[in-house]
């Protein structure tokens, strides 16, 4: 089973008729969970879904909707002291120099 599989079953086990943009809510849970905090990811997917309700599923509008919330993850402060992204972590860029020497 994929992904596609998973949201087709589940559409069908939730009794809701929709196409799905799995590459635009993915986006937005990745900058949720990098830019605010992990438990932001299903939270905003959550609440960027409610809101298309609200819309009627309108594509254009979802779409709208995502990037309003992208940006606002994108824009979110956070202490000085807490990096970015996890992954731009200094020691795990540093073990990652000494596999590619």
């Amino acid at each position: 089973m994929n992904l596609h599989d998973w949201i087709d079953e589940l559409c069908d086990a939730l009794d809701v008729e929709v196409d799905v943009d799995e590459s635009l809510i993915l986006d937005l849970a990745r900058e949720a969970a990098h830019n605010v905090e992990r438990p932001a990811a299903p939270v905003s997917t959550f609440l960027l879904g409610y809101a298309a309700a609200r819309s009627c599923g309108d594509l254009d509008e979802l779409e709208r909707l995502a990037g309003i919330a992208t940006d606002l993850a994108l824009r979110w402060d956070k202490p000085a002291d807490v990096l970015k992204h996890e992954d731009e972590d200094p020691e795990v860029e540093a073990e990652l120099a000494d596999v590619d020497a």
